[in-house]
């Protein structure tokens, strides 16, 4: 998505704040832990990149990008966030969150309702498909591509996209809404929460919410620009067991580790 300057300021505030009087409410129900991030290492990162998708498969990072007329898809070489393959998409798209699902690529874009199909062998195009809904964030548990719409909804789908069940993601029983970029991480669904600096971990089972992330400053204020726009961009390593975030238009990727606030 994108949205003005403006807007961005009073709803990252907004969703902030509701996010962590939530996360007191529901201290009293359920055992939601609250983390905070230690750097373990930085990589450039592109700033012309607006990050949409951001993933890891086989060692190998990928990131989908936004805005019309600039939207690409790109295998990413880490240490110093160049694209090693780049596609491109026609300016009427708006593309969104990516992912590698046994041997297609799947490409989702926001308000066009459109899903490519690419293979994920070597990233020729295979298919366009109807999308039922805007295309937000997506991953995948190894059985169902996972996907969000802005709501406080997950939807799980085949490999054509037929809905298989809904889940709605919620801490003390109240939806939380803006669920953008996604990964899949032993078992749990990360979520970027959009125009906020949270990240919430998510029991795919039932959409209760376990973890919430405090992200803030995890850019420096010095390293901020005008085009400087929000946290989104989660990518896991299964091999080795390393996070890396990243946010749109940000000048740097991170490796994190987390730290659970006693």
């Amino acid at each position: 998505m994108l949205l003005t300057e403006d807007f961005f300021v009073i709803m990252r505030i907004l969703v902030t704040s509701i996010l962590i009087s939530l996360l007191l409410l529901a201290c009293g129900e359920a055992p939601v832990k609250e983390y905070t991030l230690e750097v373990q290492a930085e990589y450039p990162h592109d700033t012309e990149s607006y990050t949409q998708g951001l993933f890891i498969r086989d060692g190998q990072m990928y990131e989908s990008t936004g805005v019309h007329g600039k939207s690409t898809f790109r295998k990413v070489d880490l240490q110093t966030g160049k694209p090693l393959e780049k596609l491109e998409f026609d300016k009427k798209y708006f593309v969104e969150g990516s992912v590698m699902w046994k041997d297609n690529l799947y490409i989702l874009t926001w308000e066009s309702r459109v899903a490519f199909i690419y293979d994920a062998n070597t990233l020729e195009y295979k298919s366009t498909w109807k999308y039922p809904r805007e295309g937000w964030g997506i991953t995948t548990d190894g059985k169902h591509l996972i996907a969000s719409d802005g709501s406080a909804n997950l939807y799980f789908m085949d490999e054509n996209f037929a809905q298989k069940k809904k889940v709605l993601v919620t801490i003390e029983g109240r939806p939380v809404r803006f669920l953008n970029e996604l990964e899949y991480i032993d078992g749990k669904i990360w979520a970027n929460v959009y125009t906020s600096d949270e990240i919430v971990i998510i029991n795919p089972k039932d959409g209760k919410i376990e973890g919430v992330i405090d992200c803030r400053g995890l850019l420096p204020k010095q390293l901020r620009t005008p085009d400087t726009d929000v946290l989104n961009g989660i990518a896991y390593n299964d091999k080795d067991g390393k996070i890396y975030l990243t946010g749109k238009n940000w000048p740097k990727l991170y490796e994190v580790k987390l730290i659970e606030r006693k």
